[in-house]
């Protein structure tokens, strides 16, 4: 099993290679037959992550001084597979957050709570055609995690309760989903489930030759106290969406444009993005360097007050998606953002960013990573935000421990300027030591 077998989501991982190895201790954890004829087998895995993070003048205010915070993850799941057609996967995490002198959010700690807990079946298990239904609190992430995803860079990952539906072919898949994001809490198994759905769509794939790729989706969301800078209403969207990638040797591309329309209040929606992202590796050169370029337009309220909505809500978007410490969420920006990956030996690799941000609209305001509001805007006629410096590198000592850490520097434009008198130039660093099995 080499590195990559450990997947962004563990219930994809299949071990059923095992049931014929030899039994070391680490293959029995993978598989573990329950009967003679291995037909009912469990698979056992984990993950222990350690993290701390130092941050200067962390919300742009001068002479806020240093913070510091120590954020553990602690996670643990089993997948029982009965039969060829029936599988129930159960995952228990625990998120953690010490020394920071303020209080930790959502994203930072959740003592203990279940993050999967479903039962699959198999419906249609032909090797062309495979159809299953998947039901319970269950992880999901779609593409490039730029609406949908589990928010692997936070201690707390994101999930959801609902039923999923799964069609796959050798080169076509559709998902098809119902679900309620849950209310998190900070304490032990006192997360609060949502009875109401407030996320369901569809995600298909389809590939294409040369190892090209279209993804199609539609998402709709229901929020009952949406806060953007022209209010707080209740918000009923619709998204669709097409990406257009390719992640291979050599040339790589990720088009992905989006837009959505629906109802805030009375108002009506009209909302929309565009990403590209380019990049060339260059296998044949020392370090093999990657060279690559990001844009995203992102819109932005037009008229502040009218009582219609142009922001676009990113839903569920990653965290980590503008820097590691991301102080902008991905609602009213443009952005540019070079970066270079260079493979400084087999286990090192160094990454080295720049990102350019800019409100779209100047009658809008900041919102945060995850997509709420922040500050208003409209008072500001300086469009620039600031600049983010970000220098990272990851260590894998071997296939279950890495240590990944960087460092970032924000300095700030015009728009800061006028909505923080007594403004600063945030500083971040980390170092995050990760052990999966």
């Amino acid at each position: 099993m080499q590195a990559q077998s450990f997947k962004l989501l563990r219930y994809n991982e299949d071990y059923s290679s095992l049931k014929d190895s030899s039994k070391s201790l680490y293959n029995k954890l993978k598989f573990l037959p329950v009967t003679t004829d291995n037909s009912i087998h469990l698979s056992f895995g984990g993950e222990i992550r350690n993290e701390f993070g130092g941050k200067i003048d962390e919300d742009w205010i001068k002479d806020q001084g240093y913070n510091y915070s120590i954020l553990q993850r602690y996670s643990l799941h089993a997948d029982l597979h009965a039969g060829s057609r029936f599988r129930l996967f159960a995952q228990l995490n625990s998120a953690l957050e010490s020394g920071s002198k303020y209080r930790p959010g959502p994203t930072d700690e959740d003592k203990l709570n279940v993050q999967n807990l479903f039962g699959e079946y198999k419906i249609l298990k032909d090797p062309e055609h495979q159809l299953s239904f998947r039901l319970g609190r269950q992880e999901i992430n779609y593409g490039s995690g730029r609406l949908i995803s589990v928010r692997d860079g936070n201690t707390t990952r994101q999930y959801f309760t609902g039923a999923k539906l799964l069609y796959t072919t050798p080169y076509f898949a559709l998902d098809a989903f119902v679900m309620a994001a849950d209310e998190i809490n900070f304490g032990v198994f006192d997360n609060r489930t949502n009875r109401q759905a407030n996320l369901w769509g569809t995600y298909s794939n389809i590939k294409l030759k040369k190892a090209r790729n279209l993804d199609l989706y539609y998402l709709g969301t229901r929020r009952d106290n949406a806060e953007f800078e022209e209010g707080r209403e209740r918000e009923i969207r619709h998204t669709l969406a097409a990406r257009y990638w390719k992640n291979s040797e050599g040339f790589t591309y990720n088009l992905e444009a989006a837009y959505q329309f629906g109802k805030f209040g009375e108002g009506n929606i009209s909302a929309w993005t565009t990403a590209i992202e380019l990049g060339y590796t260059f296998d044949d050169v020392k370090f093999k360097p990657s060279i690559n370029l990001r844009n995203d337009y992102i819109s932005g309220d037009k008229h502040n007050g009218d009582g219609k909505l142009q922001t676009f809500n990113p839903l569920y978007p990653k965290g980590g998606y503008f820097g590691f410490n991301p102080l902008i969420g991905p609602s009213n920006l443009i952005d540019i953002h070079p970066y270079l990956i260079l493979a400084i030996t087999d286990r090192l690799s160094m990454q080295g960013d720049l990102v350019f941000n800019w409100r779209y609209s100047l009658q809008d305001g900041l919102y945060r990573p995850s997509g709420s509001f922040n500050t208003t805007g409209s008072g500001s006629g300086h469009r620039f935000i600031g600049t983010t410096y970000l220098l990272s590198a990851d260590f894998q000592f071997n296939k279950y421990l890495s240590l990944s850490c960087g460092g970032q520097y924000f300095k700030v434009g015009g728009f800061i300027k006028d909505i923080k008198p007594l403004w600063a130039n945030s500083k971040y660093f980390n170092a995050q030591l990760s052990f999966k099995f």
